[in-house]
């Protein structure tokens, strides 16, 4: 005999059951889907694990506010991930932390970090990078996103994202490569 295959309700039907009905488990299934995508992000992006999850808290109650008014012509997963931007964004703007396309003149090597991090440390290059490089950097090279795709979500010309992408990567070299010996330098 063979089992019927499980019906696996859409996020759609979901979110029509918690606008609908205040449906609990429906919220709960839609949350238990995205939170973890969404959380690693943000992780990725803020480097704290507080604001990441105040971050996550936050679009999931803007989410919820403005779910009535969702056209679906997206993945609501794209929608909920682009509404976490959104307030990583704002978190910046709250916490006086400015994105900047400058490189500063001085940039820690791995030198400079104690003997125990002196590793490939993807986690302590993304903390290390300006938020405009993190964001794209984490988007195009830890979600796959297309610059296309990212353009969109961050209101920037693809051409934006491809530079920002390009800087981001020498920025990460810098902190990557040791400085030469003042010896050899001369």
């Amino acid at each position: 005999m063979n089992a019927s295959p499980m019906h696996v309700i859409s996020d759609s039907e979901l979110v029509a059951r918690v606008l609908e009905r205040r449906d609990e488990s429906a919220f709960r299934e839609l949350y238990e889907r995205h939170t973890g995508r969404v959380y690693a992000m943000m992780l990725r992006l803020l480097g704290s694990e507080h604001d990441a999850e105040d971050v996550v808290q936050e679009a999931w109650t803007r989410a919820l506010q403005a779910a009535p008014r969702f056209r679906w012509e997206a993945s609501f997963a794209s929608w909920l991930t682009a509404i976490a931007l959104n307030c990583a964004r704002a978190l910046h703007r709250r916490n006086r932390l400015h994105a900047t396309t400058d490189i500063p003149e001085h940039t820690p090597s791995v030198y400079e970090w104690d003997a125990a991090d002196a590793r490939l440390d993807v986690q302590h290059v993304l903390k290390c990078l300006p938020t405009g490089y993190r964001t794209v950097i984490t988007l195009y090279h830890l979600e796959g996103e297309p610059h296309e795709e990212i353009a969109r979500r961050l209101n920037i010309a693809a051409g934006t994202s491809k530079s920002q992408l390009h800087h981001a990567r020498r920025y990460a070299r810098n902190l990557l490569q040791p400085t030469l010996p003042a010896r050899l330098s001369a």
